[in-house]
């Protein structure tokens, strides 16, 4: 195979290393360190972690792209490699792909949603929902696909539970051993939260995990198990590929505006005068324009450039990541200004200190005093308006795409998916897993991030640490 670096695959993975560059920067310095005890101590706040990581997992396996290398090539001879760009999510997922059916199916159905005309062995004529091609191929008997079902749930069930059991159990075994203490011992301490990280949390959502996407793995063997669109993908290949789109969205626009918001932020706050007017002024006019207008404006002069120069974009893919690329650069311009609107409000409180008054006094340098007093100080509301903003950021692909000015139509997304389904619930009968899928995938991921948003509000917010300490010291 030959790799292919798509833009967003690089900017994914540098982030993926900057992630843990900061962990093991934050590990290493125990005032940095404090907040993330604090934020592992939360059950809601590792419960949503561990989901978070559940997508980002298949978010990241879904950034890997390559050429495949075609088949019958000869020995010796130059390989040769397919025009089209796969990735590690699709050579996981090949029976969800490779089993395309004529139309639509319902979810663990065996038969057609639509009617069509069938020639019996006789020679007559009938209209009657006929047998898939791959959904339940396996089953005879019609009569036996509800047993068939079942069984298979009832197996994905053991299997999930035992997979569980056995990686509890080697966690806890490594967990004993990090602390030199006894496998007893360090599940007596497990079970009495008397550890600094909520592992009864962590446990019960991997439990939950397993016991959920090990019974639908087996499913997908031998059924589609969220039905099959109006060309017969299977919906639960759509919904897993739309995972990235929406991961991409939530992270590289935050990067893309982090620099924005900190730095103007910051400098109209401290600096104020002249460099605070014209700060004010420029995120004041970004915000008296409609966003979704500049974003649909935007998206459509990328679109015309690249139907300009097709030979720039040999591929389909590298179209359409270059297009979510742009989108991502777009809303980090259009979203920066909230932050740095809470950013110059306490770089204002925070000149007045005296500290920052005393610095100045003995002729520190402002970008001195910038990066060593106040930009450490205002780290939590960076921090806190990340996490939260990414929630707002998946959000806002679903309706861009909605509306046709989002990610481009041949990619996969939540509001591609979305977009499809709102033909498709006006139909009779009514088409309503696509919907769906979307929802309840979209639905899980949004509530993890907010759960723990919350939690690392409530970790690095100083007001709520005080509030929470006064609430105790009364009780």
């Amino acid at each position: 195979m030959k790799l292919v670096p798509l833009w967003t695959d690089v900017l994914v993975w540098l982030l993926v290393a900057v992630l843990a560059g900061y962990a093991w920067y934050a590990h290493r310095r125990p005032h940095l360190a404090a907040p993330w005890r604090r934020v592992s101590r939360s059950n809601a706040g590792m419960a949503s972690l561990v989901v978070i990581g559940l997508f980002a997992a298949v978010g990241l396996t879904d950034s890997i792209h390559y050429h495949p290398l075609l088949p019958g090539t000869q020995a010796g001879a130059p390989p040769v490699y397919s025009v089209e760009a796969r990735s590690l999510l699709d050579d996981l997922l090949t029976p969800l792909w490779s089993r395309s059916e004529k139309t639509y199916s319902a979810p663990l159905a065996i038969r057609s949603y639509s009617r069509e005309t069938v020639e019996l062995p006789g020679g007559e004529v009938r209209r009657e929902f006929p047998r898939l091609r791959y959904g339940g191929r396996h089953v005879a008997d019609e009569r036996e696909r509800d047993r068939d079902v079942v069984l298979t749930v009832l197996q994905g069930l053991a299997w999930g539970a035992m997979a569980w059991a056995t990686l509890a159990a080697v966690w806890v075994t490594v967990l004993a051993r990090l602390r030199r203490v006894t496998v007893q011992t360090m599940a007596r301490r497990i079970l009495r939260r008397e550890t600094q990280v909520a592992w009864i949390a962590v446990f019960v959502t991997l439990l939950v995990a397993a016991l959920i996407v090990t019974p639908v793995a087996l499913l997908a063997g031998g059924y589609h198990v969220f039905g099959t669109d109006k060309v017969g993908q299977d919906v639960l290949y759509l919904a897993l590929k739309s995972v990235r789109t929406a991961l991409v969205i939530g992270t590289l626009t935050t990067l893309i505006m982090l620099p924005f918001a900190v730095l103007l932020g910051i400098a109209a706050g401290y600096l104020r005068g002249w460099v605070d007017d014209v700060i004010q002024y420029v995120y004041t006019t970004l915000n008296s324009i409609p966003g979704v207008l500049l974003i649909a404006a935007a998206v459509l002069m990328m679109q015309v450039y690249i139907d300009s120069h097709p030979e720039r974009f040999p591929t389909a893919v590298e179209r359409a990541d270059l297009r979510l690329l742009f989108l991502c650069m777009i809303l980090g311009v259009t979203t920066w200004t909230g932050l740095a609107r809470l950013l110059r409000g306490e770089a204002l409180k925070l000149r007045e200190l005296e500290y920052i008054q005393a610095a100045r006094a003995f002729g520190v340098r402002d970008t001195r005093i910038i990066t060593r007093h106040i930009l450490p100080n205002v780290m939590h509301i960076v921090l806190i308006s990340l996490v939260m903003d990414f929630s707002f950021l998946v959000l806002t692909e679903a309706v861009l795409s909605y509306i046709g000015v989002g990610v481009d139509p041949t990619m996969n997304s939540f509001g591609t998916l979305i977009n499809n389904a709102r033909l498709e619930m006006a139909r009779d009968p009514i088409v309503w897993w696509t919907l769906a899928a979307a929802f309840g995938f979209m639905f899980v991921l949004v509530l993890s991030a907010n759960l723990f948003a919350d939690a690392v509000r409530d970790a690095f917010d100083p007001r709520v640490r005080v509030g929470q300490a006064a609430a105790e010291g009364a009780g």
